[in-house]
């Protein structure tokens, strides 16, 4: 395939000890310093998604969900699940109201509980070394101080504007009609607040304190379910991963609600490469839309956003670290004087009776699914791709074309991409190879209209984080282009 020309620079990198590759250079400084401090993967990680919560609010933050990868140097790769719940209020008569039966993209059933806070706790209680409040220092100064908005960030902060303004909180704190553009600086310091509150108290300063008084209070105000005991019941789970054997690597997955199976399906059965590069490219194509469509018998998978931190530290231990609200800017609704959106992953429920039905305190199928290989059982590499849709295809055709292909890390990710769009309807990223592209289409995939799949200066074809450590032991950290990240090596 051919290779979209980026200049590489602070994108990728090689490391003797630690590496780094987060979706904003605020973020990757963030988990830099608490490395610097003796801190672990964990304590890092933790550290630079607090900060991309602060720096990408239309994709992550409190409001949204935690999934984790984590792959200790001396025992098997553990997934956390750190996925919100529906409200407990939930009934199957108020869903068989709306159209379709079906909970709209950002209607306010669509709201779910947040999992992250929670999730942080839970992780760093079992892999962090640094003090708690320690690790929410660079995120707070971020909120309170403010920061320069990235180019990508602001291109997608105007794009859905149109999300902000139904809700009087969301759009003030956002300042809906009046985006940011790149380089001006945006600062929040109602989350500066909560986020204090969080690293001196812990998660019950959110679970049991002023989140999710206000939260409860500003649902009952807009008709809405997610209640203070909602907040209260929340509990995240570690996990065994799924995985899959390939050759002399490993490759793991979070395991359902997430579409890790399918990432999984896809790579196995592409394993056997044709020697035609385009047919090759077919095989692949054709294993990711059969996987995907096997997942569609059990789910329902609408796109959504999300950022993604990658760490190996000193001592080996390595995490990809996925946060997400959902769609941008989760479902659009704030929680007063707290400075956050509630993520909208109710969407992501089926219709009711279907295996992935809404009910009270279900998770709902989810976008999120980090991801780590294993090379005769060591750690070799650690991935996440975020673009909702793009997860698991920008999984498959990065991991294909590293484990099967032996390519370099940064031309995989480098690498223009293909995303399907619906049966027969393939989506090609500029810089694909047009002999390919005329052979996909010859085969039946017929390339939509130009700029289908296409968001926010390419991002909806996804954007990756990928930390790898090489055959001489050194590390390559690779940050995706198509967003707004960097990496950190020592």
């Amino acid at each position: 395939m051919s290779t979209t020309a980026y200049t590489a620079g602070e994108k990728q990198g090689l490391g003797a000890h630690w590496a780094v590759a987060a979706g904003h250079p605020l973020a990757v400084r963030a988990a830099q310093s608490m490395l610097a401090l003796n801190g672990s993967a964990v304590d890092a990680a933790i550290a630079a998604d607090a900060v991309m919560g602060v720096v990408e609010p239309m994709a992550t933050g409190i409001g949204g969900d935690l999934l984790a990868m984590i792959a200790p140097p001396d025992s098997r790769p553990l997934a956390y699940n750190g996925s919100g719940a529906a409200p407990m209020s939930l009934t199957a008569a108020q869903v068989q109201e709306l159209p379709g039966a079906r909970i709209p993209e950002r209607h306010i059933l669509s709201i779910t509980t947040p999992g992250l806070v929670r999730g942080w706790w839970d992780v760093h209680q079992r892999y962090g070394r640094l003090e708690w409040a320690r690790l929410f220092q660079p995120a707070i100064e971020a909120a309170r101080e403010g920061f320069k908005v990235a180019t990508v960030a602001a291109r997608e902060w105007h794009i859905f504007d149109f999300v902000l303004h139904r809700d009087p909180v969301c759009a003030a704190l956002y300042r809906a009609a009046n985006p940011p553009t790149a380089g001006e600086r945006y600062a929040n310091p109602e989350l500066a607040a909560v986020l204090q509150e969080i690293a001196e108290q812990g998660p019950d300063a959110f679970y049991l304190g002023r989140p999710a008084q206000q939260a409860e209070q500003a649902m009952a105000q807009a008709q809405g379910l997610l209640c203070a005991e909602d907040f209260r019941r929340h509990q995240g789970f570690f996990c065994e991963p799924v995985s899959a054997t390939l050759g002399e690597f490993s490759l793991f997955e979070c395991p359902p609600n997430t579409h890790g199976v399918a990432v999984l399906e896809a790579v196995q059965a592409a394993w056997s490469r044709p020697v035609d590069e385009c047919e090759a490219e077919l095989a692949l194509v054709q294993a990711t839309e059969t996987a995907m469509s096997n997942a569609a018998r059990v789910v329902c998978d609408p796109a959504g956003n999300t950022v993604c931190t990658v760490v190996v530290d000193s001592d080996g231990l390595a995490v990809t670290f996925m946060s997400s609200i959902f769609k941008r800017f989760g479902s659009g609704y704030a929680v007063p004087g707290c400075g956050f959106v509630l993520q909208n992953r109710g969407f992501g429920f089926s219709e009711l009776g279907h295996i992935n039905g809404p009910g009270p305190g279900r998770r709902p199928y989810h976008t999120v699914v980090p991801s780590l290989a294993l090379r005769a059982g060591q750690f070799h590499m650690g991935l996440g791709v975020v673009g909702g849709l793009m997860q698991p295809q920008g999984q498959i055709q990065i991991w294909t074309r590293v484990l099967r292909d032996g390519w370099p890390l940064e031309q995989a990710l480098y690498a223009a991409r293909w995303r399907l769009e619906g049966s027969g309807r393939l989506a090609l990223e500029e810089g694909f190879d047009p002999g390919c592209a005329n052979f996909l289409r010859e085969n039946g995939y017929a390339s939509p209209d130009k700029g289908v799949g296409e968001l926010a200066g390419r991002s909806d074809f996804g954007g990756a984080q990928a930390v790898e450590r090489l055959a001489d032991g050194r590390l390559k950290a690779v940050s995706d282009p198509r967003k707004d990240g960097c990496v950190a090596l020592a």
